[in-house]
């Protein structure tokens, strides 16, 4: 039986998105944005369609990997102290 696009983005959660994003960067030690990319071609998404799916923790993180890369302006950092 052949999945279709439709049904395909349908099993998918923020929650199952996340997990997977996170399995992503353990298994394969990529970035988040790199893993969140991978997953938008296995699951045949295109990469405005995947917001919804985006976590806000996993926003926060593709947000700092971005700031280190400085694709982002950096923000002040609280001293850890």
């Amino acid at each position: 039986m052949h999945v279709t696009e439709k049904q395909e983005t349908e099993f998918l959660n923020k929650q199952k998105f996340t997990q997977l994003v996170e399995d992503s960067v353990r298994i394969n030690k990529s970035s988040y944005m790199d893993a969140v990319i991978e997953l938008c071609e296995q699951h045949n998404l295109e990469l405005e369609e995947v917001k919804k799916f985006i976590s806000p923790i996993i926003k926060d993180k593709i947000e700092a990997e971005a700031r280190k890369l400085n694709f982002l302006p950096r923000q002040n950092e609280l001293p850890l102290d």
